[in-house]
């Protein structure tokens, strides 16, 4: 028995030097596993090693890293560019994040509605571009602005979060999370994947039982609550996932979208009023009304995300938790989402909880930081102290692998990752 005419030992064989070689853990175990028994860091190690199974002359990496933490998308670089030494194949890059190219390319070619508008040296085409789509690119790349300044929050907090816990079996996905968030503040979640990050959101919202611990919004326990006042109170707090894609059901078009919020509360707003306001929610979300009859496979990922926030609004929340947001979206898309979600903000008084690996982000978004890894808060400060003054090992490793288009910064951040030791392929 052969498999691509090589015998079938030999196969295996090569099967797991790949494995081993792209790091993944106990080769052997790992070939009797399926993809949904590895986080998502791994998964794309498995398909560089699919992909290099072949020897190929070109290796095509369309979006590798996009979903990806700050760290495992440096270690996936990193692999990339080792692998492309040893082999001498050479590699296409598709990708939206400036980090990313920043990191990794020799050339770039920017594209626009289907054209090459500029090609050249990817430092000189950030130092010095040429086409305006690329002037535009690279000023709606987050983190090169003024930080948030520090706000006074007195008063009593929207949400108190004391001791929280979640365990799968032995697992602790959650160890005794406590922190604040105040009215109309944001508090950034940063940390790897398995950091607790997406656990502690569904937690809140008790899409998973919390183990122990309270969470108390505006001094009632969400942990504790019944399911009758649980669902009362839990249309104050809403979600907008990370693919929208996934989270808008194909079937129903924008307005059912937004109008199944009001047929499930319709205390919120009597049926005659719900175009009206479906209408003015679209405005508000920079969208036109008329798309309210389309379905969601008919936008874009921005517009999609868009529509998303739209219906989270739908049932005047007072807390909107991100998870994963923008982290999809070209940069352009994400500076227009951030920038909805600050006027929103304003607007309502909303407060927010936003869960993202994406730093530059954070810094420009956030008032405050929680850093968690292993399902525990390691650090929290404020957003110019966890940027310019991190005291926590992890917190300065995180941003040491942060990937930023601006050569300068690359180089000093390549200097503090070998400093710090921490992050290695």
């Amino acid at each position: 028995m052969t498999t691509h005419g090589t015998p079938a030992n030999e196969a295996q064989q090569r099967a797991l030097a790949l494995l081993a070689r792209v790091g993944i853990p106990q080769p052997a175990e790992a070939m009797l596993k399926y993809p949904h028994q590895f986080s998502g860091g791994q998964r794309q190690r498995l398909m560089i090693a699919m992909a290099l199974a072949f020897k190929p002359d070109i290796l095509i990496a369309d979006e590798p890293t996009t979903a990806l933490d700050v760290t495992v998308q440096a270690q996936v670089l990193a692999l990339l560019e080792e692998l492309q030494a040893e082999t001498g194949m050479g590699l296409l890059l598709i990708t939206h994040d400036l980090g990313v190219v920043a990191e990794i390319a020799d050339r770039v070619v920017v594209m626009n509605s289907g054209r090459i508008v500029e090609t050249g040296d990817a430092a000189e085409v950030y130092r010095n571009p040429q086409h305006p789509y690329t002037k535009k690119l690279i000023g709606a790349a987050p983190g090169k602005g003024a930080m948030p300044a520090e706000r006074d929050r007195g008063g009593e907090p929207l949400l108190k979060v004391e001791g929280l816990s979640k365990h799968y079996g032995a697992f602790q996905a959650l160890k005794g999370v406590s922190f604040r968030i105040m009215p109309g503040e944001t508090v950034a979640v940063v940390g790897e994947s398995g950091s607790g990050k997406s656990t502690l959101a569904r937690a809140l919202l008790r899409l998973d039982e919390p183990s122990g611990g309270q969470a108390l919004y505006k001094g009632r326990d969400l942990v504790t609550m019944v399911p009758k006042e649980l669902f009362g109170l839990r249309r104050q707090i809403q979600m907008v996932f990370q693919d929208p894609t996934q989270s808008l059901n194909p079937r129903m078009s924008v307005y059912q979208l937004i109008a199944e919020a009001w047929a499930i509360h319709p205390e919120i707003l009597p049926r005659p009023k719900w175009r009206e306001r479906v209408a003015d929610l679209l405005t508000k979300v920079g969208l036109s009304p008329d798309m309210a009859q389309r379905y969601p496979h008919q936008f874009s990922g921005g517009q999609r995300q868009r529509i998303a926030i739209a219906r989270a609004l739908a049932l005047e929340p007072r807390l909107i938790i991100c998870d994963e947001a923008v982290s999809a979206l070209d940069v352009s898309i994400q500076a227009q989402i951030i920038a909805l979600l600050e006027g929103l903000r304003r607007e309502f008084g909303l407060s927010y909880l936003f869960i993202a690996h994406d730093l530059p982000v954070v810094r420009d978004f956030a008032d405050r930081v929680i850093v968690m890894k292993q399902g525990e808060i390691v650090e929290e400060g404020a957003v110019r102290q966890i940027f310019e003054a991190p005291r926590h090992p992890y917190t300065r490793a995180l941003l040491a692998a942060g990937l930023d288009p601006d050569p300068e910064v690359q180089a000093r951040r390549r200097a503090a990752r070998t400093a710090e030791g921490l992050l290695t392929a």
